[in-house]
């Protein structure tokens, strides 16, 4: 079957299966980092109740998210680069060859697909910044099930040409070009591969360098949100502790919850129910908020920072109303609406957590949940629960 020849021609020396094989190895590895530190955090949500999320090690959550969110970041650059690795198959002649062929394009496109929107959406949720209207943490979780089975069906597909592109020298392997199936019968699997000169330019090791480069940049300018020392150059770093309020960056603000009025009423107090019930007003709280403890505060958008709190330990408010370290405490803020406007607490983390009453030596700022809050170690910020007003005991 003839070409036509309005269809698009490729040649450059770059591509090549070895090039291509490489590319995915390093960006299955990050997919494959990627999603076990994402279960984890979505875990974080819906802990089974026979294995509630553990208080140690208090910076576990803190790294784990950290991870997630660098590496997510620096494998959309990756993406970009394997995926003009392979650009040209999409343009070989015929495009499809048979049903199987079909098939293959099609899962290839399902990957593509998956792989691009969940790291988009990702790195728009470390922007705070939602234009969707569908709930961003339940998509995704589940996209991550499509992008990981995907990979994993392609590399089933591909591996024998992963096979040899991973065992080929990157200066003696085959380049990719847009050479028709029927003219090529005899090559390698991935058809259309024959070899051409050398590049005099940039060659392929230099391409990997150039990639390392750009990766290494992006990375770097990305975990200033968590690794301090580098927040300087922490240019894609959403959130630093020198932009937040006393030392530590916050999501929403006291206004942004509309909880202004209902957090600085001189009546408020806090309501304890359980077999015990009883209320604690404010300065009651204040006075029993002897406790202090230095925990890290970590959002899934990927900035944490640690900070020293002081405040009323979780489990003396559950002993009084008569639970204990097995109960299963929700503690409810002050926030109407919101997915995040309560929290449970159970496991380990009941006898860690805080009421916190002071942040860094100072009495809570509205945005950070005055007059009280919940703190606990190795626990997403966003079930820090603010603007408290009622704790559940069962």
């Amino acid at each position: 079957m003839t070409r036509p020849s309005w269809w698009p021609h490729f040649s450059s020396p770059l591509r090549s299966t070895a090039v291509t094989a490489r590319l995915g190895r390093v960006l299955g590895i990050g997919f494959a980092i990627c999603f076990v530190t994402g279960m984890l955090s979505h875990y974080q949500y819906q802990p089974w109740t026979w294995l509630p999320e553990p208080a140690s090690p208090r910076q576990l959550y803190r790294f784990t998210q950290g991870l997630h969110v660098a590496t997510g970041v620096a494998c959309i650059p990756l993406l970009l680069v394997k995926l003009w690795s392979v650009y040209p198959n999409l343009f070989r002649w015929p495009a499809v060859r048979s049903v199987k062929h079909a098939v293959e394009r099609l899962s290839v496109f399902v990957l593509v697909a998956s792989a691009l929107v969940q790291l988009t959406t990702g790195f728009l949720n470390t922007l705070d910044w939602y234009p969707w209207p569908w709930s961003f943490p339940s998509t995704h979780r589940y996209l991550a099930y499509v992008v990981i089975g995907s990979v994993l069906i392609h590399v089933g597909v591909k591996l024998p040409d992963i096979k040899y592109g991973l065992q080929a020298r990157l200066s003696e392997a085959d380049v990719l070009t847009e050479i028709p199936w029927s003219e090529n019968p005899k090559a390698h699997s991935n058809a259309g591969v024959v070899p051409l000169e050398p590049m005099p330019a940039l060659d392929r090791r230099g391409l990997f360098v150039a990639v390392a480069a750009g990766i290494g940049a992006v990375a770097a300018t990305t975990i200033g949100q968590t690794v301090t020392p580098l927040s300087r150059v922490g240019l894609l770093a959403t959130r630093q502790a020198s932009k937040g309020p006393m030392g530590v960056p916050v999501n929403k603000t006291a206004a942004q919850a509309r909880v202004l009025d209902l957090a600085r009423s001189p009546d408020w107090t806090l309501e304890v129910t359980g077999p015990k019930p009883f209320r604690l007003t404010l300065a009651e709280l204040e006075s029993m908020a002897k406790h202090a403890r230095r925990y890290p505060i970590s959002c899934v958008e990927g900035w944490s920072v640690g900070a020293d709190w002081v405040g009323v330990p979780l489990i003396d408010v559950v002993r009084r109303a008569g639970g204990e370290e097995s109960s299963r405490v929700r503690v409810v803020s002050m926030q109407e609406r919101g997915a995040y406007n309560h929290s449970t607490v159970d496991g380990p983390q009941v006898g860690t957590a805080l009421l916190a009453t002071h942040l860094n030596g100072e009495r809570l700022d509205v945005d950070h949940g005055y007059p009280l809050r919940l703190i606990a170690p190795n626990r997403a910020g966003v079930l820090n629960t603010k603007w408290l007003m009622r704790v559940e005991v069962t």
